[in-house]
């Protein structure tokens, strides 16, 4: 008895029937801690601007100095909303969707 085996034929390949979709990496949840990660690191640099160190009232004074650049806003606050924004980012491109 001769055995019985399947016959494939290029015209078999690439037909609807044995393609499989391939879903997306990243879900709903994945993208909302991505622009949660985001927002928060925009807020840090918007925290950071504001007037230059030589500026008073907005206008340049080359002999005037500005003590709000050592602010606990710009020197803490902002710069730890960058670093936690970039950190949610990373917990957002590794966060495995279910």
């Amino acid at each position: 008895m001769a055995k019985k085996t399947a016959k494939f034929s290029a015209d078999s390949f690439g037909t609807a029937d044995n393609r499989t979709q391939a879903p997306f990496y990243f879900g709903k949840e994945n993208y909302r801690w991505m622009f949660i990660g985001l927002g928060l690191t925009i807020l840090g640099f918007l925290l950071m601007m504001g007037a230059d160190a030589n500026t008073v009232d907005g206008k340049f004074d080359p002999n005037s100095w500005n003590e709000d650049i050592f602010s606990f806003r710009r020197i803490r606050l902002a710069p730890f909303l960058v670093v936690a924004g970039f950190a949610v980012q990373v917990y957002a491109i590794l966060k495995r969707s279910r």
